[in-house]
């Protein structure tokens, strides 16, 4: 990582939430040489992470240079099972208080700067805009990420999904009761391990 104001970016996987597990949406990935670093399904609760908040995603974010992924204490990736088009935040959003607990105690600051995120047809911000709103570091969506062509996560609300409670002193890591067995990543052959993650 490369330092500066740590981030969350949230992007949605366009897959049925009523039909995928986050274990399985976390293999596939993994099979795909993909990576990030929570897997959260917002019907059943489900969270798998990929990563620790400390190794980076990198070129999960942008094609080209600057790699995005890589900037700030922490740029955690969240990969949300759902649709673009159909914003998660109208599901019930279950077990998200323990993410959100996890973001707080790697200090990403609860605000969304560059406002809610676009739908697929809104045009995205400036360049400019991006860079500087960027650099303050809270949540984004992964079309809002300067550089990144992606229409993900779609028009979610960001009031709603920050406006959990938070606890007064949150945990470090989250528990994982039932880690799954290591996996090989294919494209870079480097081991990977998932672990399913509680709330």
């Amino acid at each position: 990582m490369k330092g500066g104001a740590p981030r969350a970016v949230w992007l949605t996987t366009e897959s049925d939430p009523a039909s995928l597990t986050a274990q399985a949406v976390a293999r596939r990935l993994v099979g795909d040489g993909r990576c990030g670093h929570l897997v959260w399904n917002p019907r059943t609760g489900e969270t798998v992470q990929m990563l620790p908040a400390t190794a980076p995603a990198g070129g999960e974010l942008t094609a080209a240079a600057p790699d995005r992924a890589c900037e700030g204490r922490v740029c955690v990736i969240i990969r949300v099972i759902g649709w673009s088009h159909a914003p998660f935040t109208d599901l019930p959003l279950c077990d998200l208080d323990p993410i959100l607990s996890w973001l707080d105690s790697w200090e990403v600051p609860r605000r969304w700067p560059a406002g809610a995120p676009p739908s697929g047809l809104q045009a995205p911000h400036p360049r400019s805009s991006s860079e500087r709103l960027w650099a303050r570091g809270g949540h984004f969506g992964h079309s809002q990420v300067p550089g990144a062509q992606a229409s993900a996560p779609g028009a979610v609300c960001p009031q709603r999904l920050l406006a959990q409670a938070r606890p007064p002193n949150p945990p470090r890591a989250l528990t994982a009761p039932a880690p799954l067995p290591p996996i090989e990543r294919a494209a870079d052959g480097q081991r990977h391990y998932a672990g399913a993650v509680s709330g």
